[in-house]
């Protein structure tokens, strides 16, 4: 079951209460699934929707993985000098 989306109105201030709510249901996809229902979609439009959303989301996680490991690629390695040397 869905959980309610509540939003605080604090000092009487509704024009800050209602775009933090608008925010939250952007967040949620809200907007989008209305905007999805709006029409009827064939079954087959169904299937080749949640398709490329399925690709994109795929291509997405890909170049994500790619960034992080460039980040890692190019992070300094402690060379062992200095510091605390244990010699004696």
């Amino acid at each position: 079951m869905p959980v309610p989306l509540e939003v605080e109105v604090g000092d009487g201030d509704l024009e800050r209460a209602f775009k933090n709510l608008k925010k939250r249901m952007a967040f949620e996809g809200i907007f989008k699934e209305l905007k999805r229902r709006r029409y009827y979609e064939k079954p087959s439009e169904e299937k080749k929707r949640k398709k490329e959303e399925a690709e994109r989301r795929r291509l997405k996680k890909i170049r994500r993985f790619e960034t992080q490991t460039k980040q890692r690629r190019f992070v300094a390695k402690p060379s062992g000098r200095g510091g605390s040397s244990q010699e004696e």
